[in-house]
């Protein structure tokens, strides 16, 4: 018998995307029946927890939250070998990923169900929330640790057991979050996370009679397939997908104030944000003092390690996505856009093992250009200049996609109409289209989402069923 410790077809090498020859870890790569045996557990486990208080769930959500903030220096130092997010970036998700414990537990408190009039003499009507029973959490690798926390925090908290399968570039944060809920007394069976190829288990996770509902975060073509695969099923499905967000720099903008909080929406994270900012529209009035602003802060961007603390940006978190990125641009330039600054994969100066490319910035950019409608993920702005308040708007709505939008404007009056007319599940006005709290609903409109909102109450709207009971007290009943 092949012993899965050294069968590569069994184990996961987790690289460096700083320098690929390193393996940072050696993780389990699960089978379908091993699958099969989380389901078990999960599906034994979720009923005892449904019933659990309210209070319970909520008071070991809140001591999960407090693990991650205690383990906060080992958890980052894992985000940023494996992602190649900053210092910085990954401690940032860690405190955020706490958040949304401490968040949910607060909703132990809460209210979950009121009563109804009934128009029956001696009925007393009320509407219950009751949990789904088991989920699977399908979650990037992006945002490795915020996802699955932005997923199963609210999940549990409504008496769900979760199963999480993470993305197979990053699955180490994901065994930390398993590990402090643990930790924190959340009974077994109740949180799995699934690691393993998507290409061997997946049939298993969605085919599964006892799943209940699916949460995905990642592109619009997976998310659409999994839509399809349970198609016809009483299974509750929720796609956080593809984006190609905006922004817009009217000609009344306070440019000190836009041109680096836009920059930085571009190159935070690598451009590895769903919420980054990928199309700069900018009225024609100020389109040369935006572009070399963005360009400028480009070149003064720090490339290197996450690891590194003077790093400003890490590479992509593989070198399949770092060869994506790099074709996206050149397919621009051949279509004629101008590369203003940045384009290319650093290769000297001990970059030639990272998946590292440069911010780039490009000009010239035109509609029916693959560069203004495809999602690029990776630092990379396409700028296209507009004539006005109308055409921007137009300009910022010209995509399938619709999830983040901004607008930078000193006009209260432009401010609330772009509000009004944007086609987008987000809308900032003078402020980053990333960053959005814990507490505030998140989802895209069109191409990139579905109905079922994140974050804030919205979440547990996914999570929870609603029954309506109805008892007559009077009428001779005992």
């Amino acid at each position: 018998m092949t012993d899965p410790a050294t069968d590569p077809g069994r184990t996961i090498d987790v690289l460096d995307p700083s320098d690929t020859r390193r393996v940072v870890a050696r993780v389990p790569a699960m089978t379908g029946g091993e699958v099969l045996g989380l389901y078990d557990a999960a599906a034994q486990a979720a009923p005892g927890w449904g019933r659990t208080s309210p209070i319970e769930r909520g008071a070991i959500l809140a001591r999960a939250a407090a693990l991650l903030r205690e383990r906060s220096a080992e958890i980052t130092a894992d985000l940023v070998s494996e992602m190649g997010k900053t210092l910085a970036e990954a401690g940032g998700e860690v405190a955020k990923a706490a958040d949304f414990f401490d968040y949910y537990a607060g909703f132990a408190r809460q209210p979950y169900g009121q009563l109804l009039a009934d128009a029956r003499p001696g009925t007393e009507t009320s509407v219950r929330t009751e949990p789904l029973g088991v989920v699977a959490l399908i979650t990037p690798w992006n945002d490795p640790l915020i996802t699955p926390a932005r997923k199963s925090a609210p999940a549990l908290a409504a008496g769900n057991a979760v199963i999480l399968k993470p993305a197979t570039d990053t699955p180490l944060v994901a065994l930390h979050l398993a590990r402090a809920l643990a930790d924190a007394g959340l009974p077994a069976g109740l949180f799995a996370v699934a690691v393993g190829r998507a290409s061997q288990i997946s049939d298993v996770l969605l085919d599964d009679e006892r799943l209940a509902a699916v949460s995905f975060t990642g592109s619009t073509e997976v998310g659409r397939t999994i839509q399809r695969r349970v198609a016809g099923r009483n299974v509750r499905v929720q796609t956080e997908m593809g984006g190609k967000n905006a922004t817009a720099i009217l000609a009344d903008a306070d440019l000190a104030l836009a041109i680096p909080t836009v920059a930085a929406a571009v190159f935070g994270q690598a451009g590895q944000r769903c919420t980054a900012t990928s199309r700069v529209v900018v009225d024609r009035a100020v389109a040369d003092e935006v572009i070399a602003g963005l360009v400028a802060y480009a070149g003064s961007l720090r490339v290197g390690p996450g690891s590194d603390p003077a790093t400003t940006m890490g590479p992509l978190v593989s070198a399949q996505q770092q060869k994506e990125v790099l074709t996206h641009v050149e397919r621009a330039k051949a279509e004629g856009a101008t590369v203003a600054v940045g384009g290319y994969a650093p290769t000297e100066g001990g970059f030639e093992h990272g998946c590292y490319v440069a911010p780039t910035v490009l000009t010239d950019v035109r509609p029916d250009m693959a560069i203004w409608r495809d999602e690029v993920f990776g630092p990379v702005a396409a700028v296209r200049v507009v004539d006005g308040f109308d055409e921007a708007v137009a300009a910022v709505n010209d995509s399938v996609y619709g999830l983040a939008a901004g607008v930078f404007t000193t006009s209260l009056e432009h401010a609330h109409e772009f509000a009004a007319r944007v086609n987008a599940g987000q809308v900032a006005v003078n402020l980053p289209t990333p960053g959005w709290d814990v507490h505030l609903p998140f989802g895209g409109f069109g191409d990139s989402g579905s109905p079922f909102k994140e974050q804030g109450a919205e979440a547990l709207r996914f999570y929870t069923r609603v029954k309506t009971v109805a008892i007559r007290v009077g009428g001779g009943a005992r």
